[in-house]
C-alpha cells in the first residue's frame, strides 16, 4: 500500500456521514431532529479539520426516485435532487469523488493527493460499498472521528464496521444528527459497549496535530507537501521571494501568476510626475522648462521620451 511504503501513518481520519441538504436543513425532505445545535457543532470540526489538514471520508447518501416509496421514510436524496448535494461547507477544495462499479479498484494512496474523498452509498452501512471497505480497512490511522447523520442509522453502522474490523473509533457525539432521541441513546450505549469513544466538540477542537502534511488551499493536481522550515528565496531580506518546503516551491506557489516587470508596473506613476513637473514648470539643468518645450521636432521627441538624460539630448 502506497501510504505504508511511505512510512506514513495517519494520526486521524475523519468520517462524516450523510451531511447534506435533505437532512441537515429544515426545509429539506428527511431533516433530523437537532438541526439548530448539529450546523454549528459541523462547522467546528470542519473548521478544526482543514486547519489541521485532517484527511476527510465523506458519504454520500443517494436513492433512486422510487427506491424507499415502501420503506416507511420520506424519499429522501434522490440521485440529482439539490435535496442531495452535501452542504457547502463540508466540501474542501482538494477533493475527489469515487463511484460505485462493484470493484475493489481503488488506489489506496488517495490521500497523497487529496484531503477529501467522497464515496457514494446506497444503504445505511458505507463500507458496503466495495471501494469504501478496501480504502478504510487497509488505511494505516490511528483513530477514526466519525460525525453526521443519523446517529440510529448510517452513523450506527459505520462506526460498528469499523470496529468490527478492528479500528480505533471515537464519535463526537453532538456533531451527530438524530430522529429519534432515545434511539440516539441506545445507539450510543451500544457503540459504548462495542469499544467507540465518545467525544464532543470540545473535546476535539483542543487537540492539535503535527501537521506533519499539508494540503493546498486550491487543488492544483500536487501532492500534499511535507513542511519544513520556511525560507526565503533570492536573497531578499524583505520577504519577497518564495517559500521552500521540503526542499522545493510549493505548489501553490509554483503555479501561481508571473512575476511583474517592476519597470513596466512603475510606468504609469513615472507618467503622472512627469506631468505634474510640466505643469509646475520645473527646469532640467540640460534644457529649458518642461513647460516651454522646442518647437524642434527631434528636441521635442527626445525630452517626451526621457527628459531625464542629458546625454540622449547630445546624441540627438
Amino acid at each position: 500500500m502506497g501510504a505504508i511504503r511511505r512510512g506514513r501513518e495517519f494520526e486521524c481520519v475523519l468520517v462524516d456521514v450523510n451531511t447534506q441538504h435533505d437532512f441537515c436543513d429544515s426545509a429539506g425532505a428527511f431533516p433530523v431532529a437537532n438541526i439548530p445545535s448539529l450546523i454549528p457543532a459541523l462547522r467546528r470540526i470542519i473548521a478544526w479539520a482543514k486547519r489541521n489538514h485532517v484527511p476527510l471520508v465523506s458519504s454520500l447518501e443517494s436513492h433512486r426516485p422510487m427506491e424507499l416509496s415502501d420503506s416507511g421514510t420520506p424519499i429522501h436524496c434522490v440521485d440529482g435532487s439539490s435535496g442531495q448535494r452535501k452542504l457547502e461547507f463540508t466540501l474542501f477544495s482538494a477533493r475527489t469523488n469515487i463511484e460505485v462499479d462493484n470493484t475493489f479498484s481503488v488506489p489506496c494512496d488517495l490521500f497523497h493527493r487529496w484531503q477529501q474523498v467522497i464515496f457514494r452509498k446506497r444503504s445505511d452501512d458505507l463500507l458496503l460499498n466495495p471501494k469504501a471497505d478496501r480504502l478504510l480497512t487497509q488505511l494505516p490511522v490511528r483513530e477514526f472521528l466519525v460525525v453526521g447523520t443519523g446517529l440510529e442509522g448510517s452513523v450506527k453502522a459505520i462506526a460498528l464496521a469499523l470496529l468490527a474490523r478492528g479500528k480505533p473509533v471515537s464519535v463526537v457525539v453532538d456533531a451527530c444528527g438524530y430522529w429519534s432521541r432515545g434511539t440516539a441513546e441506545l445507539a450510543l450505549r451500544q457503540l459504548a459497549a462495542k469499544g467507540a469513544e465518545l467525544i464532543d466538540v470540545c473535546d476535539l477542537c483542543r487537540r492539535k496535530l503535527n501537521r506533519e502534511f499539508r494540503y493546498p488551499r486550491r487543488q492544483n493536481g500536487h501532492a500534499p507537501q511535507r513542511v519544513s522550515r520556511a525560507i526565503p528565496q533570492n536573497g531578499g531580506g524583505n520577504g519577497a521571494g518564495t517559500i521552500a518546503r521540503g526542499g522545493g516551491v510549493h505548489p501553490l506557489l509554483a503555479g501561481g501568476a508571473a512575476p511583474t516587470d517592476s519597470n513596466t508596473s512603475m510606468r504609469p506613476a513615472i507618467s503622472g510626475r512627469r506631468e505634474n513637473l510640466r505643469q509646475e514648470g520645473w527646469q532640467h539643468p540640460s534644457g529649458p522648462p518642461l513647460s516651454a518645450q522646442s518647437k524642434d521636432p527631434k528636441i521635442h521627441r527626445q525630452t517626451e521620451d526621457d527628459p531625464a538624460d542629458p546625454q540622449g539630448a547630445a546624441n540627438q
